[in-house]
């Protein structure tokens, strides 16, 4: 039987080759039709091919591009794990951790979102603190002057819409290590309110004190006093600066590396108390709005009255701390009722696990996420005291530039005026923060 190919092919060479047989012709036109139809045989494989060809193109390059995205999620996993909490010694190793996964969700949602970015931040030394009773109570004198380090800064800063609301701060690697300040503190006989003043003389307690042509420490020095030498005073710039007279030499010096107390005479004797306010006075000067910059105004002796006796201190924290508030307020600017105030509304009177375990007073490092891992550990209570004033003076109390402590410069970084309110606007998530601590403040002044 002849199919329609036999035909067209038969047509065809009968309509070209009339001259040939019919046994030739139907042998040609077999050869014909065994060659069309392994030509189409071949055409149908080479289009099987081609097309399993591009399928596994096609599923090589799906393939790659989910590869590099693992790759690269892993990368930045990774990059984020390369982060080392790393604390000066003093501190306990902050534990908390930054869960991609979960701040990637997070930024899903429309109302709370979260940001994470990196900063280099200053490393705060620690303030160790000395008995010396061989000079007299209140006495401060300076061994050693601190000094700032370096160190990455995770910050995790919370949205709520466009609302600030609040941030993390989570410690990485120390980029330059940070020297501590050491203080000798008096307490041997007599009593050491010494307020300095033109005119007076006073002697070097650092093994070096520089004098400066101005009351900066980014200003050029001019001579370097060695410890134990005497100067007088021509002019106190502020609680901070001296404008003091060595031999022939004029220049500006710390205050805090100085004291009125002559170190090659007769320590064990009664010294002349500086100027005492009456409660009177002092409950005058307390308002909500008052500018906490501004030194409270007692004397060593008032601090340990209201602090001390107090049934809610059950432990006697605060009583037996009271003159590092005092020391605070004499070295860096802030007034050290308010800085007590916040111990107490913080640490519960030193009851709160942290103030026990951590001898944190403050809560300082605690974040709502994690208050407890967050928190920073001191080795005294007196270290968390000096470094929370110092805190505040720097980053909370001071505009961006403002000359603070040791000749520092305030970073201003939360810094929304020094008020009650100021402090509360990035310091707690506590809207009622500010009214807190203020109860406080009012109780002790009333407690004179």
């Amino acid at each position: 039987m002849i199919d329609m190919v036999d035909i067209f092919i038969w047509d065809n060479i009968i309509g070209s080759n009339k001259h040939f047989s019919t046994l030739e012709l139907k042998w040609k036109m077999r050869k014909i039709k065994y060659v069309v139809k392994t030509r189409e045989e071949v055409i149908k494989q080479r289009i099987i091919v081609y097309f399993v060809a591009i399928v596994v193109l096609i599923a090589t390059l799906l393939l790659c591009i989910s590869s590099f995205k693992k790759v690269e999620a892993i990368s930045q996993v990774e990059e984020v794990k390369e982060v080392k909490v790393n604390e000066r010694v003093s501190m306990e190793e902050n534990k908390n951790k930054i869960n991609v996964t979960e701040l990637i969700k997070e930024n899903t949602d429309e109302v709370n979102k979260k940001t994470l970015s990196v900063d280099e931040v200053d490393l705060d030394y620690t303030t160790e603190y000395i008995e010396n009773a061989d000079l007299p109570t209140g006495t401060i004198r300076v061994q050693q002057e601190g000094t700032d380090g370096t160190q990455t800064m995770i910050i995790v800063k919370s949205y709520k819409g466009n609302e600030y609301i609040g941030e993390e701060r989570i410690p990485g690697k120390i980029t330059a290590n940070s020297i501590n300040k050491v203080v000798e503190i008096g307490t041997g006989e007599g009593v050491n309110n010494y307020t300095p003043k033109a005119g007076d003389s006073i002697w070097s307690t650092p093994e070096k004190v520089k004098l400066r042509e101005a009351p900066s420490r980014k200003s050029s020095e001019v001579y370097t006093m060695g410890k134990d030498e005497k100067a007088t005073i021509m002019e106190v710039v502020n609680s901070n600066w001296l404008k003091v007279q060595y031999a022939t030499v004029i220049g500006y010096a710390d205050s805090a590396c100085f004291t009125n107390i002559n170190p090659n005479g007769t320590t064990n004797q009664n010294f002349e108390s500086g100027v005492e306010y009456s409660k009177e006075e002092l409950l005058a000067s307390l308002d909500f709005n008052m500018d906490l910059t501004k030194p409270s105004g007692l004397t060593l002796a008032q601090f340990q009255k209201v602090l001390s006796g107090n049934s809610a201190d059950k432990q006697g924290v605060l009583a037996t701390n009271a003159e590092f508030f005092y020391y605070a307020e004499r070295q860096y600017g802030i007034n050290g009722i308010y800085l007590a105030s916040m111990a107490i509304h913080e640490g519960g009177w030193g009851t709160s696990k942290i103030a026990n375990d951590k001898k944190n007073l403050f809560g300082y490092g605690a974040y709502d996420s994690n208050p407890y891992g967050g928190s920073y550990s001191f080795s005294t209570y007196a270290e968390g005291i000096d470094l929370v004033a110092r805190v505040l003076v720097k980053n909370y109390l001071n505009p961006k530039g403002t000359e603070i402590y040791d000749g520092q410069a305030a970073t201003g970084m939360y810094y929304n005026g020094p008020t009650l309110t100021g402090v509360n606007t990035r310091y707690a998530s506590d809207k009622n923060w500010a009214n807190a601590v203020f109860k406080w403040m009012t109780y002790l002044y009333n407690r004179l």
